[in-house]
């Protein structure tokens, strides 16, 4: 009887696992993305599946990451930001910092960090609780992922090729982003379509 009481316990253990880990398995290309909504900076709520018919580039960021840091004071993502909107590319920031945690702001100040870096992102979703960065397993601020019209994942991975914070290295970097952008634009797949992503580990609560 224990033995038989045991082993439910166990299998309903086990169950609950995995369930929780596929709830949280990471994105496959070419598969849809996962969709979500969240708090938005212009006081809107946000839903993913409200922008089909659109590119939608995701970057996971924290304003105080030091990685985050190069490539907006190098001018990098805002150029990129500012490139992706020509194209007609959806582009939105994500924070995942949870309340007290580095990288954690309201949306006032999401708005004037934005100002002052000169950033132009299209919204600025909030995710104080972590479920849209554990929907997509980011792990690193930068950390972005480019979403097609119909909805399906096109790439995920890094900013570019030099893991560092040095902005020196900007300039010698393969900028898979920017290549990613340009292969959109002349119609044409996208060349890496899964890259490492470097950067800080996303502040998650806990």
């Amino acid at each position: 009887m224990f033995a038989k009481f045991y082993l439910r316990r166990l299998w309903a253990g086990l169950l609950t696992m995995l369930f929780s880990l596929a709830a949280y398995a990471e994105p496959v290309v070419n598969q849809p993305a996962p969709l979500f909504s969240g708090a938005a900076a212009d006081g809107t709520t946000l839903n993913l599946a409200d922008l089909r018919g659109k590119t939608v580039i995701l970057e996971w960021t924290n304003h105080e990451c030091p990685f985050v840091k190069k490539h907006y004071e190098s001018g990098n993502i805002p150029n990129l930001q500012k490139q992706a909107a020509q194209q007609g590319v959806v582009w939105l920031q994500v924070i995942s910092s949870a309340p007290g945690k580095q990288g954690f702001v309201d949306a006032e100040t999401a708005k004037k960090l934005n100002a002052e870096r000169d950033a132009h992102p299209a919204n600025t979703v909030f995710d104080p609780s972590g479920s849209i960065g554990k929907l997509y397993a980011a792990t690193n601020t930068p950390q972005l992922f480019i979403i097609d019209p119909q909805g399906v994942l096109l790439y995920k991975g890094g900013i570019d090729s030099i893991p560092s914070a040095d902005q020196a290295d900007i300039a010698k970097a393969e900028n898979y982003i920017s290549s990613a952008l340009k292969a959109l634009a002349a119609g044409k797949s996208i060349n890496q379509s899964s890259t490492r992503p470097y950067g800080c580990t996303v502040k998650y609560a806990g």
